[in-house]
């Protein structure tokens, strides 16, 4: 089992045969140039490549009317000016004789990366095609898309699989109004799109697209709007709407198969979207859904239309569904005031629907009409000084991106362990590398004697295996880990020192269990210490937060996504020690989706510390997600008790103004 890539160079048939500048930008180079770069990158030769078939009429039939597919059927014969009449009739579209075939194959590949996912042959996929899909609606084509490729999939797996619960996050940054008609009344499907809208003056100028647009009867509350009213939105913004709108909804929800309409126009350099998210983020954002469904992740490519911007995003995705890590997010960390206005729309329309946004407490709506600027201008007009220097900006970030691959490429060892009882490692899986080796004897003795506890034989050997894991992942010799221990907190604080005295300028800890944070660590914003488990909600510092241990699924959930992944991405660590001490009182599950949502604010680079019993098999599960595998359900969501929500709260109202990843509203 691995990774799906569908592909068809038939999809790079039709094209543009008259002028039309709204048009031109779709064109078969998007396809071609995508894969060159997987190839390139050696992505292409990891995946399982499957070949489409064209989608039957059947199958078109599931969402499009059989008078719009005998339409379409007919363009084959049509002649150039004939094809150029009948696309006048739609908004941003362009017919050739070979659409139909194109569009069938574009839904054949999702519906086979569907079948393939949900029977167990992948994990995870991309379709890669054209033309696109979301804005299709059941009987007209719409903005460059003929079938809806994403709609028609989910349609397959609910009648071929017998899916009750799919979601749809659609990343593209226009609207794609096609699927919220199809699935607007229809509670087994939730989608959520976020868009450049500025107040409606964007394209398709829908009232629809707002944020109180959450669906119709059934469906309410199954349609999750984001409207980005400025351009120039970037990863912080991204990330901010993932983790504080559509994760705990989607949480809640708890999907069986999540569909990505994965569109790079909202990438850096793309001139319909004009915003500022780098490659990077959308591996990220792949990483972050892989958590949900098992790790059923089908991706389908929608728009992107700057061909390096494109390029790059879809390796970032592909590396992602990989299990490979991905760079750290570049940029400053922290929300522009126009996305925590939309972030605090959504929140509002969608609390009376969704508990996980409710007990997290919503802040009332906007007013109506407010329009903030962040110092920007919108639209830049292409051809402008502007648009031209944003250009050259978005040139510079992707080249730099290039670079960084180039001088830090992927670690040989994806994820190690190295254990206490030689037995445990007989549950390891054969990519995981069972690592016997230690640091010397002198080196280990040195800093042991920082700590009685590492003296004695069994915590004196452990050490030495911890110390020799940690230098391979501060070298780049692998990028993560697990290693068990008898003593926790002792181990944690020589790693902790030993990373600020190799490499590491910046160490996220997060200590669970019976962990203290060592008295004479120093505040100089080297370390940032996340105790859960804590004995009161308390921001000890800006660099040291106490946080009890959440009683409920529900509460957990809303610790991770709240309160630790917005200050750890906030932070930019180079390392991630997370330490599950005595008493730790997390489930399983609970502790594996904290360690597999940590693997992102490093780039990878995490280590976890277990004080575990020998039969234990906490470590084996904590090494699969390391690798990229999907953490084990948590199980049905329960609503988070009252005084963990206080906590919650109190915490984020103490710290926010400092760490601007925890704001879900913008500054009154």
């Amino acid at each position: 089992m691995g990774t799906a890539l569908v592909y068809h160079e038939d999809m790079t048939a039709a094209r543009l045969l008259w002028e039309d500048p709204e048009c031109e930008i779709e064109r078969p180079e998007r396809l071609t140039a995508a894969l060159r770069r997987l190839q390139q990158g050696g992505l292409e030769q990891r995946c399982l490549q499957l070949a489409p078939r064209e989608a039957s009429e059947a199958e078109l039939g599931l969402v499009h009317s059989p008078e719009y597919v005998s339409l379409l059927r007919g363009t084959q014969a049509l002649d150039t000016q004939e094809l150029q009449a009948l696309s006048g009739q739609y908004d941003a579209v362009y017919f050739h004789p070979s659409t139909f075939h194109c569009a069938r194959l574009a839904v054949g590949a999702a519906l086979q990366l569907v079948d393939a996912v949900l029977m167990g042959a992948v994990h995870n996929g991309l379709a890669l095609v054209r033309p696109p899909g979301h804005h299709s609606q059941r009987a007209a084509a719409n903005g460059f898309c003929v079938f809806n490729n994403v709609a028609i999939a989910a349609r397959h797996a609910q009648q071929k699989h017998g899916l009750q619960r799919i979601l749809i996050v659609d990343w593209d940054v226009h609207h794609g109004q096609g699927i919220q008609y199809i699935f607007e009344d229809d509670p087994s499907v939730l989608y959520f799109s976020w868009h450049r809208y500025e107040h409606g003056r964007f394209w398709p100028y829908l009232r629809e697209s707002d944020a109180d647009a959450v669906g119709q009867g059934k469906g309410r509350g199954f349609t999750v709007n984001l409207p980005w009213n400025q351009v120039g939105m970037g990863n912080a913004d991204y990330l901010a709407a993932f983790l504080h709108v559509l994760l705990p909804v989607a949480f809640e929800f708890d999907p069986e198969l999540v569909l990505v309409s994965a569109g790079f126009d909202s990438a850096i350099g793309d001139p319909e979207g004009q915003m500022q998210a780098t490659p990077e983020c959308f591996g990220h954002l792949t990483q972050l859904l892989q958590v949900l469904a098992g790790g059923r992740v089908c991706a389908v490519l929608e728009g992107g239309y700057h061909l390096e911007s494109l390029s790059q995003s879809v390796c970032m995705v592909v590396r992602a569904l990989l299990g490979d890590p991905v760079p750290p997010l570049s940029g400053p960390m922290e929300p522009h005031r126009s996305a925590l206005e939309s972030i605090q729309s959504v929140r509002a329309a969608q609390a009376p629907h969704w508990t996980s946004l409710r007990q997290q407490g919503s802040a009332p709506t906007p007013r109506p009409g407010t329009c903030s600027t962040d110092g920007r201008t919108s639209p830049l007009s292409p051809g402008g000084p502007t648009f031209k220097a944003a250009e050259a900006q978005a040139s510079a970030v992707l080249s730099s991106l290039l670079g960084q691959l180039h001088l830090h490429p992927t670690p040989p060892v994806r994820t190690a362990v190295t254990l206490t009882a030689p037995d445990a490692a007989l549950g390891l899986p054969p990519a995981v590398l069972h690592q016997e080796g230690s640091a010397p004897q002198e080196e280990t003795r040195a800093w042991a004697r920082l700590h009685e506890a590492l003296i004695q034989d069994t915590a004196f050997t452990a050490l030495g295996k911890v110390l020799h894991l940690l230098k391979g992942i501060l070298d780049g010799q692998v990028s993560s880990g697990v290693a068990t221990t008898p003593a926790a907190a002792a181990t944690l604080d020589v790693a902790l020192r030993c990373s600020l005295s190799h490499r590491a300028q910046r160490v996220l800890c997060v200590a669970v269990g019976q962990l203290d944070r060592p008295p004479d660590l120093a505040n100089d914003g080297r370390t940032l210490w996340l105790d859960i488990r804590g004995k009161e909600a308390a921001a000890l510092s800006l660099f040291h937060v106490s946080m009890p241990l959440p009683g409920t699924t529900g509460a957990f959930l809303s610790c991770v996504l709240a309160l630790v992944l917005p200050l750890a991405y906030g932070f930019r660590p180079d390392l991630v020690l997370m330490a599950l001490g005595p008493a730790q009182g997390l489930q399983e599950p609970h502790a594996a989706l904290l360690a597999a949502l940590l693997r992102g604010p490093a780039g990878g680079r995490v280590l976890v510390l277990v004080e575990q019993e020998p039969t234990s098999q906490l470590a084996g599960i904590l090494a699969r997600v390391l690798h990229g595998d999907a953490p084990p359900s948590l199980g049905p969501f329960s609503t988070a008790p009252p005084e963990d929500m206080q906590a919650l709260l109190y915490l984020r109202g103490q710290l926010e103004a400092q760490w601007k990843m925890l704001q879900v509203a913008a500054p009154s």
